[in-house]
């Protein structure tokens, strides 16, 4: 079905494994002339593939310099921007749409080349907090819609996560309406007593041959994963938390929902759970979600934060990507120099993305998508299960934007859940919901003795540094 029709021009800044996957998405679900679609890319990855679906598509990649000579003919009042680019400046696009008056969506939000791991700056600076602030000062209110951060983590799980309070709330019997404002769904969280959330992801896919030494395999884009692995590990903070671990830094501006580790996010790895895999250690990979929901579910009071939840990224990636990354913080963070992204070799496997929220009446409850490769090849062409997920998010983003050509710049936590995932969820396999008594601490100390203070460390002592 179609959802919406959209009369501008459409352009996509960049085509890897999202831009190849979202295409024929748009194509399918958005009714838009072919010609009003064009693809500007800083490589040849995809080119095939634009092709095969009629599409004009240019190499230029865009630097700071040349990026409004480039752009201004093809982006005007009423057209959309759509940014899957690396090695861009998210926040220097988003001010050249909002100035043309046109709608934009990303992805993640992204420096210029060289911003993740730039020596001159602090880790502070480096950081997804500081990016997000860089992006939110733009400024809000009625305006063209920027949608920031729209894939399925940040993104989906947004959505995930007001699926999931609704849920619990009907299996603890708490009554409520669906929450109408930012202050309603804070204060459904905190009445259901969630202290923790964990955006908990699996993925299992399994390639026909496996990763050769000197080379990063990985089911979604190198450079991005490598990007904000190299970044510091970032967390939303909690107001339950006691105190801050010995390398945790606040930032000194900002919304202040949020602490950084002085360490890398992929040298540090957290103890979470998925239904399916059980109790796992994964990465916490720094992600624009971790602050936003942590911002978005805070309560103020008397000029104080009276009730924030603890959010994290812990991520489990494919087998392969994990040795990639093994290899790589043995080469002290310099990237491999030959890069595959798995996809038509996959033979099994699938990616188990939600959230997990604990600390509610029923201990622990995750919610969110379970999608194999076998069902991904189904449903679209030029995607994995990894990319599927992602590219069904942007759909449901830019549906919603061009339904809402005016809300300004927002992140996921502010869009309609559940129209995103009506649009979203039929490329999502199985959403499933599923309660544990799992903590961090659940058979801690059985091979050697631990000191595990329980009222106080029964979220943040499941952190370890590899």
């Amino acid at each position: 079905m179609k959802h919406v029709a959209f009369g501008g021009r459409l352009v996509m800044l960049g085509f890897g494994s999202i831009g190849q996957g979202v295409l024929p998405l748009i194509l399918r679900h958005i009714d838009i002339p072919r010609d009003r679609i064009s693809i500007l890319s800083g490589d040849t990855r995809g080119r095939d593939i634009a092709a095969e679906y009629g599409v004009p598509f240019t190499i230029l990649p865009l630097t700071r310099s040349n990026f409004r000579d480039v752009l201004t003919p093809l982006v005007g009042a009423g057209d959309f921007l759509l940014n899957l680019s690396v090695d861009v400046s998210s926040v220097a696009l988003i001010g050249f749409a909002r100035e043309r008056g046109a709608l934009y969506l990303d992805t993640c939000i992204e420096p210029w080349a060289g911003g993740y791991t730039d020596p001159s700056l602090t880790p502070s600076q480096r950081s997804n907090y500081a990016l997000r602030e860089s992006a939110l000062a733009l400024g809000g209110g009625e305006g063209p819609t920027a949608v920031l951060t729209h894939g399925a983590n940040p993104g989906l799980v947004s959505h995930f996560v007001k699926a999931a309070l609704l849920n619990v709330a009907r299996d603890t019997g708490v009554e409520t309406d669906v929450p109408a404002t930012r202050a309603d769904w804070a204060a459904l969280s905190r009445a259901l007593g969630v202290k923790v959330i964990h955006i908990a992801e699996r993925d299992t896919q399994l390639a026909s041959f496996p990763k050769q030494p000197g080379e990063f395999v990985n089911t979604w884009s190198i450079d991005g994963f490598v990007g904000e692995g190299c970044q510091p590990a970032e967390l939303g903070w909690g107001t339950h938390e006691k105190a801050l671990p010995a390398d945790g830094r606040r930032h000194d501006f900002g919304c202040d929902a949020a602490i950084y580790l002085m360490r890398p996010g992929a040298s540090t790895r957290v103890r979470t759970w998925t239904p399916l895999a059980g109790p796992l250690h994964g990465f916490l990979i720094t992600h624009n979600e971790a602050i936003s929901i942590a911002d978005y579910y805070s309560v103020a009071e008397g000029g104080a934060v009276s009730y924030r939840p603890t959010v994290h990224y812990a991520y489990h990636p494919c087998d392969d990507a994990v040795l990639s990354v093994h290899e790589l913080a043995g080469r002290n963070w310099q990237q491999q120099a030959t890069q595959r992204l798995m996809m038509q070799e996959i033979t099994s496997g699938i990616d188990e993305l939600g959230v997990l929220l604990m600390g509610h009446a029923r201990g622990a409850y995750w919610y969110g998508s379970r999608l194999s490769i076998e069902q991904a090849r189904a449903l679209a062409p030029h995607n994995n299960a990894t990319s599927l997920q992602v590219t069904a998010a942007v759909l449901g983003g830019l549906v919603w934007a061009i339904e809402n050509p005016r809300a300004g710049i927002l992140e996921a936590d502010h869009l309609d859940h559940a129209r995103v995932l009506a649009v979203a969820e039929p490329y999502l396999g199985e959403m499933a919901g599923a309660y544990s008594d799992w903590t961090p601490l659940l058979d801690r100390g059985r091979l050697f003795p631990e000191d595990v203070d329980t009222a106080d460390a029964w979220q943040f002592r499941n952190f370890r540094v590899v």
